[in-house]
């Protein structure tokens, strides 16, 4: 994992605000939202259904745009970025992990973990060797060839946590990781990435709903209505 200029978080906003205009009428999903995520960290976004969780981890995962306020993602104003730049941004500093898995269903697992690397054109030796070494790093070495409906939804996740550690992120974005997965998978999914973090530091910032999860993180941001209502870190 390369590094950061020492003392420049991984996300920092100013007064971030998203708004949506839905059959003319405009919906704030965030009304200044301020916040430092620094590397290293394990942060949990805690809140409801529609509070603006969800909208701000795309945002500072760079698949969408803030209306206003000020967002640097490892120091980069994302104001000052085209939309190549952004690309360029999420795939060289962040990885991915959805709760919906999104895998490709024709796709080995191995050439899932190794697509992203496809947009840095990379070769394919190199590429199918990094995407290897992921997948046995989530103990997944022995389904390299195997398809998404060949799997569990347990292994399936484990796939695409390798597909986010395989760029070398400096952070990985989780939603809802566990969402679709029974609790010892559940279970499973959270000791890889609490281990990333750990052993690797790469800064972990989740978005759930579930405070059983969400308490596996160092750090809790609670958001209700499209601000920060509680920012805490738990006791050691």
């Amino acid at each position: 994992m390369t590094g950061s200029p020492a003392g420049v978080p991984a996300f920092e906003a100013v007064d971030l605000t998203r708004s949506y205009h839905l059959d003319g009428v405009s919906v704030d999903a965030l009304r200044g939202v301020s916040l430092r995520v620094h590397h290293g960290e394990f942060v949990a976004i805690v809140g409801p259904s529609g509070s603006g969780k969800s909208t701000l981890m795309h945002l500072l995962g760079c698949l969408d745009r803030p209306t206003g306020g000020t967002l640097r993602v490892d120091g980069a104003d994302v104001a000052t970025l085209d939309d190549a730049g952004l690309a360029e941004l999420r795939n060289k500093a962040i990885g991915f992990v959805f709760q919906s898995f999104h895998l490709l269903a024709r796709t080995s697992a191995l050439d899932n973990v190794a697509l992203p690397l496809v947009y840095r054109g990379m070769g394919r030796a190199e590429r199918r060797e990094r995407a290897r070494r992921a997948l046995e790093a989530v103990g997944l070495g022995h389904r390299l060839d195997h398809r998404p409906s060949q799997m569990s939804g347990g292994e399936q996740q484990r796939v695409a946590i390798a597909r986010a550690l395989v760029g070398d992120p400096k952070v990985v974005l989780a939603d809802e990781p566990t969402g679709n997965l029974d609790s010892r998978n559940g279970k499973e999914v959270m000791g890889i990435l609490a281990a990333l973090n750990s052993e690797q530091g790469v800064a972990v910032v989740l978005v759930t709903h579930d405070r059983e999860v969400a308490g596996a993180a160092r750090r809790q941001i609670h958001v209700r209505d499209g601000v920060i209502e509680l920012d805490t870190e738990a006791a050691p």
